[in-house]
């Protein structure tokens, strides 16, 4: 394994990067090695970003909580074992540079923000500045993202400034408010209420089609979108209540399909592959239904989904979806 992705650890803000050695190898760095290794990794974390705005995008117009946001992902050289070696292998001399620019947002519209870039200036913040751990921090790249969310907020828009001393001047739009996140490592994939965290080893990022990816970062959405967590927070984790919010995420999979672009019908699809290989059997059923049932409540979706877009244009869930909690209790 690299030593640039040697160990695991989440990043808060939006993004995971496992972790260098906690001191530096004495031998000699393969510095190509280690920058194909990152690569990949961003590779990864650009098609969860992808996915996320499109969906995320594309249902704002029912989604309960909305954000302003123009789909832009940093990185930090402080977020890795040895940061040295990072920003080495990637020829950077700053501590805050871009990682992603999700397909279709305004920040990859604008052109410059390119994968690796140095960023001097968010707004009137040198982001550089901010005091960090010296390896495996997360809380400076949260803060960072905090702070572009509420410069769009409060300004509408924001002036990055690149260290080659160029200036691009975004303006957000809205999206459901919910953040992407590629965890480190693992093959899990979960939902809080605010993230949507998906790890690097889960099997759907070698699926592919994008569509299918895609139901599977819709599902983990779903929870966010329909306030699940806050809900069992209220009711408890019983297997219960975790079956019931695990049902009704899936059978809001093809509406946020839909909305984005999507064939609906990926949802079953991205269930029957995965669960067929991936389900845990009778094991998993306490708080899942089984990977074949979960397909059937997406498919009985289709029709109502079908017929709203025939006659509409849009799956509009928030009117016509029906809930299977009531989430005011």
């Amino acid at each position: 394994m690299s030593r640039a992705l040697r160990g695991a650890g989440l990043l808060a803000g939006l993004l995971a990067i496992p972790g260098l050695a906690q001191s530096a190898p004495r031998a000699p760095v393969d510095y190509a090695a280690e920058r194909a290794a990152i690569a990949r990794y961003q590779d990864a974390d650009q098609r969860l970003q992808d996915a996320g705005w499109r969906l995320a995008r594309a249902n704002a117009p029912f989604c309960p909580v909305v954000v302003q946001a123009i789909g832009l992902q940093l990185q930090d050289m402080a977020s890795y074992g040895v940061p040295a070696i990072a920003r080495t292998a990637l020829g950077l001399r700053r501590e805050i540079a871009v990682q992603t620019a999700a397909r279709g947002s305004p920040a990859a519209a604008s052109g410059a923000f390119t994968r690796n870039r140095e960023i001097a200036a968010l707004g009137p913040l040198d982001p550089n500045s901010l005091a960090a751990a010296p390896q495996f921090e997360w809380q400076r790249l949260a803060r960072l993202h905090n702070h572009i969310e509420a410069m769009l907020t409060e300004h509408g828009g924001i002036a990055v400034v690149f260290a080659d001393g160029e200036t691009a001047r975004v303006a957000p739009v809205e999206v459901c408010a919910s953040r992407f996140e590629l965890m480190g490592d693992g093959d899990k994939a979960v939902a809080d209420g605010a993230r949507v965290v998906i790890g690097v080893g889960f099997p759907a990022f070698a699926y592919p089609e994008d569509e299918i990816f895609a139901a599977l970062v819709a599902h983990e959405l779903a929870h966010n979108v329909l306030g699940h967590d806050a809900w069992l927070d209220r009711h408890g984790r019983s297997d219960r209540n975790v079956r019931r919010i695990e049902r009704e995420a899936d059978r809001l999979v093809p509406w946020l399909l839909a909305n984005a672009g999507h064939d609906p019908a990926a949802g079953p699809r991205f269930m029957r592959r995965w669960g067929a290989r991936h389900d845990a059997g009778l094991r998993m059923r306490r708080k899942h239904e089984g990977w074949d049932e979960r397909a059937q409540h997406m498919e009985r979706e289709l029709p109502a989904v079908a017929a709203l877009l025939a006659a509409t244009g849009k799956a509009d869930w928030a009117v016509h979806f029906r809930r299977e909690i009531s989430i005011a209790d």
